[in-house]
């Protein structure tokens, strides 16, 4: 009878070991194959397309002229991939000239509201589970200079000013930007921790958006620091910074926003921004999350 429980004891463990290892080869595999497609969204396929019909074409004409099947097979195959290729195109990308001008401006706007308005508190990104949504995110900005949480109930998506606690609710400038990340890596960042987020978001923000030259992360406690080399946020940062005293603790950034609203998300706690620093030649960003436990 000990025997018995013996072999399937060892049966249960070699199962749950094989299936452990399974899984482990098809994340390997996802991640290989995520890799691939963020390199070829931004290669050319127009000319290979056009490239595949003349030679498709060719090989028609020249099955019919010949009266050979094999060629008439070989054309017909070239000319569906090279259709299928025009289909597929590179991604499109805004040139980072355009990136401060088109957004500075706004986003210098609200900060000047803010600061006549006198709210001096941190932004406090509040997580999408106390919306009841994966991607419903607010930005909460105290009056004073202390931490206060709004109770989510007292939050809607169109309410602006809050009384009680007094403070600004309003959308983080780096929402979307958190849902683009979601859609790259095919993963909603509630059922995900910051393990995930510290194993994939630098190849996100290198490889797969072409966003930074470099980044890490680093979790100590409640505390979360990014390095950042070489953004192509690093010209919209060095303006920004010349016009806003509160730098990214308020109202911040897209970046350091959406970096903040994953966080939220991964974690669902609310989130704020203790500091950011840019270095003087503008090529590194430093920034620090705060956790908040409530």
């Amino acid at each position: 009878m000990a025997e018995t429980d013996q072999a399937k004891n060892h049966e249960a463990e070699y199962t749950s070991k094989t299936l452990l290892e399974t899984i482990q080869l098809l994340e390997n595999k996802n991640d290989a194959l995520r890799q691939k497609l963020w390199k070829y969204k931004r290669k050319p396929s127009g000319a290979i397309g056009y490239l595949l019909l003349v030679i498709g074409f060719s090989a028609l004409v020249w099955s019919v002229m010949y009266t050979s099947h094999v060629a008439a097979f070989i054309g017909i195959a070239l000319i569906f991939w090279g259709a299928l290729f025009l289909y597929i195109t590179p991604a499109q990308y805004m040139k980072t000239d355009l990136l401060s001008p088109t957004a500075l401006p706004t986003f210098m706007a609200i900060n000047g509201i803010i600061e006549n308005l006198k709210y001096k508190g941190k932004g406090i990104f509040l997580p999408p589970q106390d919306f009841g949504g994966s991607r419903s995110q607010r930005l909460f900005i105290p009056f004073e200079n202390n931490i206060v949480m709004p109770h989510a109930d007292n939050i809607t998506q169109e309410e602006v000013f809050l009384n009680s606690p007094q403070g600004l609710c309003l959308t983080p400038s780096g929402l979307d930007l958190t849902d683009l990340f979601e859609d790259e890596l095919g993963v909603d960042f509630t059922e995900v921790d910051l393990i995930f987020l510290q194993k994939n978001l630098p190849k996100l923000f290198v490889e797969g958006l072409e966003m930074v030259e470099d980044i890490k992360m680093r979790k100590d406690g409640n505390t979360v620091r990014f390095r950042i080399w070489n953004s192509v946020y690093k010209d919209f940062c060095s303006k920004a910074r010349q016009h806003v005293k509160s730098g990214c603790t308020s109202f911040a950034c897209p970046l350091c926003s959406s970096i903040a609203c994953a966080i939220a998300r991964v974690t669902g706690k609310p989130v704020t921004i203790e500091r950011s620093k840019v270095s003087s030649n503008g090529e590194k960003l430093g920034i620090e999350y705060q956790i908040i436990e409530e």
